[in-house]
């Protein structure tokens, strides 16, 4: 025999009990009396579960978002914008056209790597692990060792293939792409006509 915990009354059956309820203590009755006898709860109009749910959803691509597209981390390697402060010089030139990176289009369009302060021969690098090959994808040229290649505004240059193309970082060949640049590297690209 249910007992009404609100008044003591003693009742034959749970449906009895709940129409006692619904009709005597509507009331004074908590959410889950309430949704016991098929009331609402004005001040529960929305489901918590759900909405806690989707918050930790939201905050939680926020906060992959944040890692990987402003503080820059990423699967290769290279930290995020302003984990380090490194510096070097770079020249490139292209079927006898120098390349000048004082250009508002090479002057810090990449947080990581870029050249700033409209000096076109220093570049700056504000991240650790920055590669040869991201430093001049962040300007704009795809570079390949095989076949060795470069792209300059839509115009690919392949060693061997009417031209010669030379990547050098301080004097030396580059052989790898990923060769993580240091602090004084020399960047130099050369393109002539074969």
């Amino acid at each position: 025999m249910p007992e009404c915990e609100y008044c003591g009354a003693a009742h034959n059956s749970e449906e009895a009990h709940l129409k006692h309820l619904k009709s005597e203590h509507a009331d004074e009755l908590g959410p889950i009396d309430k949704r016991r006898v098929g009331g609402t709860d004005p001040d529960d109009g929305l489901p918590t579960g759900p909405i806690a749910l989707g918050v930790v959803l939201l905050v939680s691509a926020a906060i992959v978002g944040y890692v990987v597209f402003i503080a820059g981390g990423s699967a290769d390697n290279i930290g995020g914008a302003g984990s380090a402060h490194y510096h070097g010089t770079m020249e490139m030139t292209v079927t006898g056209d120098q390349i000048d990176f004082s250009q508002d289009k090479y002057q810090v369009q990449d947080r990581r790597f870029h050249f700033e302060s409209r000096d076109g021969t220093e570049w700056h690098a504000h991240a650790t692990g920055v590669t040869f090959e991201y430093a001049m994808e962040s300007l704009g040229f795809d570079v390949s060792l095989s076949p060795k290649s470069i792209t300059v505004e839509g115009t690919t240059y392949t060693d061997g293939e009417g031209h010669n193309v030379v990547f050098e970082i301080s004097g030396d060949s580059v052989t790898d792409l990923s060769y993580v640049l240091q602090e004084g590297d020399h960047i130099r690209v050369v393109v002539t006509e074969a």
